[in-house]
């Protein structure tokens, strides 16, 4: 008798606990399902809504759903949507869902009474049935939202700064929304499809749809360091929202090599050192570091920088270095190019500089004299032997 009460206990026991195990939250969940986010919705007479739905699949076999909507009321049009084309069946993998849209056309002499479709799935052996509640406006608000996934960019001037958003029209019908941006004086803004080249000021949304966009914001070459706001408003209808940017704009040098007074050419002895002031400008809104300097010089001369390093140059302002350039002996008088660099900071600055080269001076008396004696030579010889 204890025995066959213990062993009908511990059955007891074992069911109860199956029973509590299959109704835990933690249980997996299988089958097909036809479900949407929103089974109640609101639309205004003559005009189209467009509601998302999906038929799930999980953890059963793949089965062929026939579809049909029931309940459509005179007048009106339900078409059911499959990749943006009608369709009559779906069919979910295991462990997948197929997006499906059910869109309504509701007539302009519709009224306002509430109506209610259902949309069915047929399966060999399964029915699924989803009812849309549909309420009737006569004019219904437009709802827009805005979403930027990296609303601070930082960078210097000639950096690019791409926001990429989203726009989601929450509507329930179609829009043209239009785009706009509240920029500091003398930037650039365009608006562009986020994987686009197309510059655009206005885009098309479907109800219960969204596109992702990108604003390019151009900064003037000139502009000073600092933080600036930019706002991007997008509207439709009666529906407005607006989304605040941020751009951190950092200083960068930009150096350019000269002359004194623009200068860049000096004359030139051969195998005679001569100096040339090198002007260093940093027009740039940052300071510049560690500027070095180097050139390209004929074969066989010798170029050299005084000092050959300049450690600092702050913005708005210049430094000098002196360019020691020896033509080589073997030079032909005439003109030459020595081209100058200054690199920094991954920047650099270069410019031509054109050398003439002269003889030496005592080359020329020396020649003037031998010319001079040859003439002598001559005149005594002429003087000599014309007498006979």
């Amino acid at each position: 008798m204890h025995k066959t009460l213990s062993l009908f206990v511990s059955s007891a026991c074992l069911l109860f606990a199956a029973a509590a195990m299959a109704q835990s939250p933690g249980a997996k969940v299988q089958g097909i399902y036809l479900v949407t986010d929103y089974p109640a919705v609101t639309v205004q007479p003559g005009s189209t809504s467009t509601i998302a739905l999906n038929l799930s699949n999980r953890g059963v076999a793949p089965a062929r759903m026939t579809l049909h909507v029931q309940g459509v009321p005179k007048g009106w049009k339900a078409t059911l949507l499959g990749g943006g084309q009608p369709v009559g069946a779906a069919m979910a993998a295991t462990d997948s869902s197929v997006p499906l849209q059910l869109r309504v056309d509701v007539p302009a002499e519709a009224g306002q009474q509430p109506h209610t479709l259902t949309v069915e799935a047929d399966g060999a052996n399964q029915k699924l049935t989803l009812p849309v509640d549909i309420a009737l406006a006569n004019k219904l608000p437009s709802k827009l939202s805005i979403e930027a996934k990296l609303p601070e960019l930082k960078g210097s001037p000639q950096s690019s700064f791409n926001y990429q958003f989203t726009i989601k029209n929450e509507s329930g019908k179609n829009q043209l929304v239009s785009m706009s941006a509240q920029a500091p004086k003398y930037f650039g803004a365009t608006f562009t499809e986020s994987y686009g080249t197309q510059e655009l000021s206005s885009i098309p949304i479907k109800a219960g749809a969204s596109k992702d966009m990108k604003l390019a914001i151009h900064p003037p070459s000139i502009v000073k360091p600092g933080n600036y706001p930019i706002t991007v408003t997008v509207s439709a209808d009666d529906a407005t929202v607006s989304s605040h940017l941020k751009l951190d704009i950092v200083g960068q040098p930009h150096l350019t090599l000269s002359g004194r007074n623009g200068l860049m050419s000096t004359r030139a002895e051969i195998n005679k050192a001569t100096s040339f002031p090198v002007v260093l400008t940093n027009d740039g809104t940052a300071p510049a570091q560690n500027i070095q300097l180097s050139g390209n010089a004929p074969s066989g001369w010798k170029l050299d920088f005084a000092p050959k390093v300049i450690d600092h140059i702050a913005a708005g302002q210049h430094a000098e270095s002196q360019a020691t350039i020896t033509p080589s002996d073997k030079s032909l008088a005439g003109d030459y190019m020595v081209g100058l660099q200054a690199t920094s900071q991954g920047q650099s600055a270069n410019g031509d500089l054109r050398v003439s080269v002269t003889t030496s001076s005592l080359w020329g008396i020396i020649g003037a004299l031998l010319i001079a004696i040859a003439i002598l030579i001559l005149v005594g010889a002429v003087a000599r032997y014309g007498r006979r």
